[in-house]
């Protein structure tokens, strides 16, 4: 069911009012080069994503789904569409008010955890707040440092800490600001199984028990498997979204897409 013909809800909780949207998608194009090179990313998706809610993100290669996550979380333009965060339409923004948007409403998690590697742990955390100017809000990152156990290596630089640990501090320095929403780009595939499984374990935390938005693009139907739901993407479309799907579903989903 091509998602440039009606919207999808994307997560079980919540209701499907605009109101109730983290993210709201309304026929998104996207095109990338010119002439006989130009290929279309996304061809008029519509999505909406519940607040408090857990979306995966899955596709084959060349699916849309990277230039999804680009494009409703504003680090790249729509050709046409309307992208709306917490309320704000970020399609009609300027690139200076998009960047002020993007840095005091989302929250971003990367598979290379993109910290600064002469700055503590703690001042990572708190760096885009301090750019921001800012104060920081002490009781709520003491909470968070203490929901991932990372109280104890805040005086380390990131070369000092495992994958884990990096991924952990930059999963607190997303929701630092308190963020409408999160957008995380293969937050686990830098790490090993295990570190994996905690990372995944805590994003369903902080959505389950504080009420966090967690959109995530993954390769993996393990990891999509932890979400409330999966938008399955195929040649710029949502193909499908599978609420609450287990490993093996997500896995077959995949598969036949990629034989068709």
């Amino acid at each position: 069911m091509p998602s440039g013909h009606r919207e999808q809800a994307a997560a079980a909780p919540g209701a499907d009012t605009d109101t109730d949207s983290a993210v709201l998608l309304s026929d998104v194009h996207r095109d990338y080069g010119d002439g006989d090179g130009r290929v279309t990313a996304l061809a008029g998706v519509s999505l909406h994503v519940p607040r408090g809610s857990f979306l995966a993100v899955m596709g084959p290669s060349g699916s849309g789904k990277s230039t999804l996550l680009n494009c409703a979380s504003g680090l790249d333009t729509a050709d046409s569409g309307a992208v709306v965060i917490g309320g704000t339409d970020i399609t009609a923004l300027h690139e200076p008010e998009r960047t002020r948007f993007r840095r005091d409403r989302v929250g971003f998690v990367f598979q290379s955890y993109n910290l600064v590697p002469t700055l503590t742990a703690a001042d990572n955390i708190t760096l885009p707040l301090r750019l921001a100017g800012r104060p920081a809000d002490r009781p709520w990152l003491r909470g968070l440092v203490e929901r991932v156990g990372i109280g104890d290596r805040l005086r380390h630089r990131p070369p000092e800490l495992s994958g884990g640990q990096q991924q952990r501090v930059a999963i607190v320095r997303a929701l630092a600001a308190r963020p409408d929403i999160v957008f995380a780009d293969e937050p686990t595939g830098a790490l090993d199984a295990a570190g994996a499984e905690r990372i995944l374990l805590l994003l369903r935390e902080i959505v389950d028990d504080l009420g966090q938005t967690v959109v995530m693009v993954t390769h993996d139907p393990k990891a999509a498997a932890r979400a409330h739901a999966t938008a399955v993407m195929a040649d710029g479309h949502i193909a499908d979204v599978l609420h609450g799907p287990g490993p093996a579903d997500l896995a077959g989903r995949l598969a036949s897409l990629e034989r068709s």
